[in-house]
């Protein structure tokens, strides 16, 4: 049976009897002429070829094909992407059928996307693999597409895919959504001239609409003021009484009447970060304190449409624990350009 290679696909084809060639899959067009009425494509590139097209193919001239067989050890890309899509979806991941090769996988559910990066590097290391996505840590919406695969030829070797489906049982999921669970938040808002009513409290009203945006429920606000013990118990008090999460405001700079990190610091538990390498957002505090996150947040989350706040609170109230890595990471992609209209979750921001 003659074989050769095809230049642009880079795989062995086979030139076969038509009558012999169900199961097999079209290496190229089939072009079908009727004079003076029609011309244009009969099959495609990529047709699984059946026994009811036998005739058809006679009947335009095609007396051979060429193909590649499924039978000995290739795989179609249609059913290679709904392979790989299988293997490397996790929760709250959707997908359809594929379409021209291709999948594309969206999310079931309003929350955090979740990628292991260095996964999706070794996955697409594999010989044939095109599998891309948008960047992980992204706020999304339900329905949003988050990736797609395919393979690159018509057809891929058995051993590829189940060199993927095995990576991705030992190292995966390679794709999922953290979905924003309802959390209880407590804010504590420095600073005595909003404790003594000089000033009006800013910080409040903004917390307010990023929680509701994050499912979140605030449970309270409290003012204590400037001092460290007073501060201390608010934190500990909003523990106390079941919050997933403290949001203490304002006093985060490394002015010495700025007590807030030391306040927090008070509450024992663990430090995780006092500092990030993002702008705006410097002064972010982030600690966990018996296991519920803590955050210090500077004065730019008042008045920046987006900054740290927007990057590091979703994934914690949607169940991530964050680490001083994650945040050192945050550095590059880190730097708001403040544009006007703002696109955020869509940008680079954090990215």
């Amino acid at each position: 049976m003659p074989v050769r290679k095809d230049s642009e696909e880079g795989e062995t084809m086979k030139k076969v009897r038509v009558q012999d060639a169900v199961g097999m899959v079209l290496c190229h067009d089939m072009t079908e002429i009727v004079p003076g009425k029609f011309k244009g494509r009969a099959f495609k590139k990529g047709h699984v070829v059946k026994e009811e097209d036998i005739e058809k193919l006679l009947d335009i001239g095609k007396r051979y094909l060429y193909v590649w067989d499924l039978e000995k050890g290739y795989v179609h890309e249609d059913d290679a992407a709904q392979r790989m899509v299988k293997a490397a979806a996790g929760a709250n991941i959707s997908y359809g059928e594929p379409k021209e090769g291709k999948i594309e996988l969206r999310a079931s559910c309003r929350g955090v996307l979740r990628i292991n990066i260095d996964l999706l590097y070794e996955l697409n290391g594999l010989k044939d693999v095109c599998f891309s996505t948008i960047h992980s840590g992204k706020t999304v919406e339900e329905g949003k597409v988050l990736a797609g695969t395919r393979v690159i030829p018509l057809v891929t070797e058995e051993d590829m895919l189940l060199q993927f489906e095995k990576l991705c049982e030992e190292k995966g999921p390679l794709i999922e959504v953290l979905p924003f669970r309802h959390t209880k938040i407590g804010i504590v808002t420095t600073g005595s001239e909003i404790a003594d009513g000089r000033i009006e409290d800013k910080f409040g009203p903004v917390l307010k609409r990023k929680a509701e945006e994050l499912d979140g429920e605030i449970i309270g606000q409290v003012f204590p003021g400037d001092e460290k013990e007073e501060i201390t118990n608010a934190i500990l008090d909003f523990i106390g009484q079941g919050a997933d999460m403290v949001q203490v405001s304002g006093g985060m700079s490394v002015d010495p009447d700025d007590v807030t990190p030391s306040a927090i610091r008070d509450c024992g538990g663990e430090a995780v970060t006092y500092g990030s390498p993002v702008l705006p957002g410097a002064m972010f505090m982030l600690s966990y304190v018996k296991g519920i996150p803590v955050v210090g947040l500077p004065g730019c989350v008042m008045y920046s449409k987006r900054t740290v706040f927007d990057l590091a609170v979703p994934r914690l109230l949607a169940g991530e624990k964050l680490t001083r890595e994650d945040f050192i990471k945050m550095a590059h992609g880190g730097f708001c350009m403040q544009c006007d209209p703002c696109t955020y979750p869509d940008c680079g921001f954090g990215r």
